[in-house]
């Protein structure tokens, strides 16, 4: 049975494990590392939403909330890093996640949600679409430092 909640500084290693999919040519993190970002991450506008299943997290995706000086002042939700286990995938797992993410951003008052997905992802286009998302009302830029 999956169990949907946040992330919890025990479960960083499940974490870490299933975004080697996400990222599979990325240097894996040490346990110490992870942790000491974790402490960061506490302080932050940031939550986890994961999907676990037998203490295994099986789907994930984080949530910024960015204070905002438009709009009335309203945040902006900037979600990243959204990621389902392929032996996961096409159960509604990733779904769940993502709605729990933008039923935050509400709670937070956000104005709007945005999110990035890889421009190579496109199987992911339509996934995002069926949830609400708009891929043609923004462009994204990004410069990798």
């Amino acid at each position: 049975m999956v169990e949907y909640g946040v992330l919890a500084e025990h479960e960083l290693p499940s974490l870490l494990e299933l975004y080697k999919q996400l990222n599979p040519h990325d240097n894996a993190l040490d346990a110490c590392t992870a942790k000491d970002i974790w402490k960061n991450i506490e302080g932050q506008s940031i939550k986890y939403f994961v999907a676990k299943e037998n203490g295994k997290i099986v789907a994930s995706c984080y949530i910024c909330i960015i204070p905002n000086l438009t709009r009335g002042g309203k945040p902006i939700g900037f979600i990243e890093n959204v990621i389902t286990d392929a032996e996961y995938r096409g159960k509604g797992i990733g779904r769940k996640i993502m709605e729990n993410a933008i039923q935050y951003a509400r709670e937070q008052n956000c104005y709007k949600v945005l999110l990035q997905s890889g421009s190579k992802r496109t199987d992911a286009y339509g996934f995002y679409e069926s949830i609400g998302f708009d891929g043609e009302s923004k462009r994204a830029f990004e410069m990798r430092l």
